[in-house]
């Protein structure tokens, strides 16, 4: 069902939209809950009439759902999800652990993983768009072409239904729309890397009769033919397995075949029913570009990775939450559009980094030679009792931290440029305990150790300040408490005593003591600019 108007439809002014998001998986998705939440005028076109029903991603991080926190959602979120954190097992042809791995907390006050039955956490971020009346949402249409000008993109949209085509305006263009974008192909844009030879077949159940352990995540690490087994919420478990040499794909996806492959581990068709099987590939792939423009690629549609890390469906999360805040303020003439620049030059090199941690932790996975896979499991096995070695490899840090060397930063660089504060419950000056990013608000703002310093270049702009101050503290006007002892720990630890930050939390400067590195270049927070043509390049 669409929800647009007929005057938007056919809109001749220049720029209707402020953006358009093209594709509405969970990257889309994501883009109009953070767009809708700034006010921007969103327009979303898709294909599909409903939430595809395959379950893809089938876990996510605490820093995604820090993102989903901005736009409200993160609890409603967590209801879906396995969250406890339980361990990750290695485990060898006898299924006996080799590494047993936790996933650290990385501060950003959510847990560390949790696993996610796609189908349904999609249904509450559009429940979320929902919200936003701002945002209209065209399902059933796809976007045939993209056509750029000085003053915006025009979008010609063709109905899947009626064959109806109307054109539409925007002055910028978010491209979700998956690995085989179309939007990347008109652009002329290469889509560089690798599709793996080795098919596999993802098996989702539901979950009848549970048999002991079904709440852990497995990696079977069996060189006759490895598997992922995983739980999944809301009554559902997931199985992966490679097709092997002489595996006919078609009947691996039927009923008993998939029994026949889940019997090895002692699951009876009375403890599962098979809700879907489908064969995949694996790619390693990235855009040479991420953007032309005024259009943006996110998501699958600017990278592919393998999915042992389960960093697919986050990657283009993050995507999103880099690059929404930045149209807003390009939009609104608070930042230069030369800003936007920066949205490549943050991302590609972490999806970069987290797509080669996929890769090598996959191989461990799918080592298919025995011999290969007997030194592997005695190898590991016995680094785990080597102190402190052991505690490393337990510590799964498969995950790089979002770190920013280059983008929209302070020059000098200093240890916390570039790297997000983590977030612990603070106290606000009313008194209320809150996440820090709920005190923050998504604006740029200055945090100080203990007691606010001026920092004239800063406060003639209107950057408002805080200071953080102890645990035990009364609250106060123009203060945070750090009521965990978190957040001052990190500054001393990153040698700052004051912060200015980004809407997403981002450190743009630092100093230990004395003035910050200047605001960037055309900064200028009081601007209200509207609409959407007046920004040009």
């Amino acid at each position: 069902m669409s929800r647009i108007s007929a005057d938007a439809a056919e809109d001749t002014n220049p720029c209707a939209y402020d953006v358009a998001i093209i594709g509405y998986g969970p990257t889309g998705e994501t883009a109009a809950n953070l767009l809708g939440a700034l006010g921007l005028k969103v327009v979303v076109v898709e294909r599909d009439a409903e939430v595809y029903s395959r379950a893809r991603a089938i876990s996510t991080d605490e820093e995604v759902l820090r993102i989903w926190q901005r736009v409200g959602l993160a609890e409603r979120l967590k209801q879906d999800m396995l969250t406890e954190g339980r361990p990750v097992d290695f485990v060898d042809a006898g299924n006996r652990a080799f590494l047993t791995a936790q996933p650290p907390r990385r501060g950003h006050g959510h847990p560390p993983q949790s696993f996610i039955y796609q189908p349904a956490l999609e249904q509450v971020l559009r429940e979320g768009v929902d919200r936003c009346p701002n945002v209209d949402v065209l399902l059933r249409h796809e976007c045939l072409r993209v056509r750029q000008d000085d003053g915006g993109v025009e979008l010609t949209v063709a109905g899947v239904d009626d064959d109806s085509v109307r054109r539409l305006r925007a002055a910028y263009v978010i491209a979700a729309d998956g690995g085989s974008s179309l939007t990347r192909a008109q652009l002329n844009i290469g889509y560089e890397g690798r599709t793996y030879e080795d098919r596999w077949v993802v098996i989702d159940t539901k979950m009848l009769k549970p048999w002991p352990g079904h709440d852990r995540l497995r990696f079977r690490c069996d060189p006759d033919r490895p598997a992922v087994d995983c739980p999944t919420p809301l009554g559902h478990h997931r199985w992966e397995f490679p097709v092997l040499p002489g595996d006919d794909e078609k009947h691996l996806t039927t009923d008993d075949a998939v029994y026949d492959l889940v019997a090895r581990y002692g699951i009876g068709r009375d403890q599962v029913d098979v809700l879907r099987a489908t064969v995949y590939s694996h790619h390693v792939r990235f855009a040479s570009r991420f953007r032309v423009g005024r259009v943006f690629l996110a998501g699958d549609a600017a990278h592919a990775m393998p999915p042992w890390i389960g960093q697919g469906m986050a990657a283009g999360v993050r995507d999103v939450a880099n690059l929404c805040w930045k149209l807003d303020a390009v939009l609104r003439g608070e930042l230069p559009y030369s800003v936007l620049d920066s949205y490549e030059a943050e991302r590609k090199p972490h999806v970069k980094e987290v797509t080669r941690r996929a890769v090598f932790v996959g191989r461990v996975i799918t080592e298919r030679r025995a011999a290969v896979a007997r030194f592997r499991d005695h190898a590991v096995r016995t680094l785990n009792r080597i102190p402190g070695l052991g505690d490393r490899l337990q510590d799964s840090k498969w995950i790089p931290v979002a770190h920013y060397d280059a983008g929209l930063q302070a020059r000098p660089r200093t240890k916390a440029t570039g790297r997000q504060v983590p977030q612990p419950w603070v106290t606000a000056p009313d008194g209320t305990r809150t996440r820090l990013d709920d005190a923050l608000a998504g604006r740029w703002l200055l945090l100080h150790a203990r007691t606010v310093t001026p920092q004239p270049a800063w406060d003639r702009i209107g950057v408002a300040s805080l200071a953080v101050t102890p645990a035990g503290s009364r609250p106060a006007e123009g203060t945070l408490v750090d009521t965990d002892g978190v957040l001052l720990a990190w500054m001393r630890e990153h040698r700052a005593a004051t912060l200015a930050l980004r809407p997403d939390a981002y450190v743009y400067a630092a100093a230990a003591s004395g003035p910050l590195a200047p605001p960037p270049q055309g900064f200028d927070p009081r601007a209200t600019a509207r609409p959407a043509a007046s920004t040009t390049p």
